[in-house]
């Protein structure tokens, strides 16, 4: 069994879901279960609805998983083994108040009768492993009765029986610590540790979605800086369980790449049917889909997409410069008949209003787009014939 164990607090970012996407894609290869642990034991604030949120966020990317728990929910479960370990002497009571560092009097030397004095006078005390080799003493229980997130960790993944644990690199120096609080609870199989190197600096999900990234794309983006050398550069989930490898993957972590991201997600926007696209922007028509792809040459996102496709639809301003040849230009198309070229549209055009080509090329091109400058007419007109009362209002 894998695991993937986020902490529900603030917005989750790219690198956290990297670590998730890889966790799956193992999960896949190998046939194994992928558990989801939220680790809110330790949060000081959890933000009421983040481990919804995270759950959310996994099932847009379709990285599907097994099953679900919170951490809150073993508290009773760590304390009693913290108190196993107390009792089998391989953890002591500390009265220390730093528990970020190493015991610094003669605690662990308390007999019997003051340990019961302890626990009579309500004071504050922790629960420490004892020292090992390189290991210095460690808490594994807190004042509060919450367990350390080392302890917490390490009991989840032995009461879980994880056997390949991939995380991020910042835990690397946490291992040894986890593995020998799992030796002291008499647990001898030794799990597999994957540490990635993830991106720098990234975003959250939460605002490329509000830039409008696709999933497909946020996928592809991540998954190529683990596999930089992948059979091709341009692919989805279901495609990668079939090559992506761990081996040689990046030891240094690298930095968020912006343009890279904007690039693979014009790529995968060309892919989208163009009806389905469309319906992102409130049709459902083939040719809107089309219509919106022209201007992929300079829009990166479905929101720049969406802000091209709105003002072509949007009510024209007559009061503009050249309002008044715009105008005209309105009442001749609602005049016009049915005209599926634009050359004869445009030739319908400088016959009705006497203008020259020249002439008529920029109210022209403010009429139909909205704007002065931008996609060529005879590429947008094929797809906004059959709306150009519409266009031309």
């Amino acid at each position: 069994m894998l695991r993937y164990a986020p902490s529900p607090i603030g917005e989750m970012h790219l690198d956290s879901l990297q670590i998730a996407i890889v966790n799956y894609l193992v999960a896949q290869q190998k046939n194994e279960k992928l558990l989801v642990r939220i680790e809110d034991i330790n949060v000081d604030k959890m933000e009421e609805g983040k481990d919804t949120e995270i759950i959310m966020i996994l099932e847009k990317f379709a990285l599907k998983h097994d099953s679900v728990f919170h951490q809150s929910e073993h508290l009773n479960l760590y304390q009693t083994l913290a108190l196993r370990l107390l009792k089998e002497k391989k953890a002591f009571i500390c009265q220390c108040q730093d528990e970020n560092s190493s015991c610094s009097s003669d605690c662990n030397r308390l007999n019997q009768e003051e340990y019961k004095e302890l626990k009579e006078s309500g004071r504050a005390f922790i629960i420490r492993i004892q020292k090992s080799g390189d290991i210095d003493d460690f808490v594994i229980l807190k004042a509060d009765g919450k367990p350390s997130y080392n302890f917490a960790c390490a009991t989840d993944d032995m009461m879980s029986d994880i056997e390949l644990i991939i995380r991020d690199k910042k835990y690397l120096n946490e291992t040894a610590k986890q593995n020998y609080i799992k030796n002291l609870l008499g647990y001898d199989k030794e799990a597999n540790y994957i540490h990635i190197a993830t991106l720098k600096d990234t975003p959250s999900i939460k605002s490329l979605f509000e830039q409008g990234f696709l999933p497909d794309a946020i996928l592809n983006y991540l998954i190529l800086e683990l596999n930089p050398n992948a059979p091709k550069e341009i692919f989805k989930l279901p495609d990668a369980i079939e090559w992506f490898s761990l081996e040689n993957i990046p030891t240094e972590a690298k930095y968020f790449d912006f343009e890279r991201l904007q690039y693979l997600n014009r790529e995968h926007l060309k892919l989208i049917d163009d009806k389905l696209l469309s319906t992102l922007f409130g049709f459902a028509d083939a040719n809107i889909g089309k219509l919106a792809k022209v201007y992929l040459n300079e829009c990166n996102t479905i929101d720049e997409l969406e802000k091209k496709v709105r003002t072509i639809f949007q009510p024209k301003d007559f009061s503009s410069e050249h309002g008044k040849i715009m105008k005209m230009l309105s009442e001749l198309i609602f005049e016009a008949p049915i005209i599926d070229n634009f050359d004869e549209f445009e030739d319908y055009l400088i016959t009705k209003s006497g203008l020259s080509r020249d002439e008529l090329e920029e109210p022209l091109q403010q009429l139909l787009t909205g704007t002065a400058h931008g996609a060529k007419l005879s590429e947008i007109y094929p797809y906004i014939k059959s709306y150009i009362l519409e266009v031309a209002s």
